[in-house]
């Protein structure tokens, strides 16, 4: 992952897209993005377009990767520490096999 990290990062900077990359609306792209996936499964969830699927992921991905680096934290490290809170949220024992939310188990 960190090769394309480093390319995402690297392809923003040639362009000068900082400037209109503040945390807002970054957040606001990794959304909209978000969207545009789900967009991909509306009408019919059994048979989607994979290709479009996979392009969309990658834009919502884009987008998480330049807001890590514009907040300065490591997208490793981040998703390993809130995966260690879902491990204490959602125990094995109580959650194997539910979809049922943490303060509901």
């Amino acid at each position: 992952m960190k090769k394309a990290i480093e390319e995402v990062i690297e392809f923003n900077k040639e362009r000068d897209w900082d400037q209109f990359h503040s945390e807002a609306n970054l957040a606001k792209s990794i959304v909209i993005e978000a969207c545009e996936l789900l967009e991909c499964f509306q009408w019919d969830p059994e048979h989607y377009d994979r290709d479009a699927v996979i392009e969309e992921l990658a834009d919502v991905l884009n987008y998480c990767i330049v807001l890590s680096d514009k907040l300065q934290v490591d997208m490793e490290d981040i998703v390993l520490k809130k995966l260690e809170k879902n491990r204490q949220k959602y125990p094995v024992e109580k959650a194997r096999g539910k979809s049922t939310k943490y303060d509901k188990l």
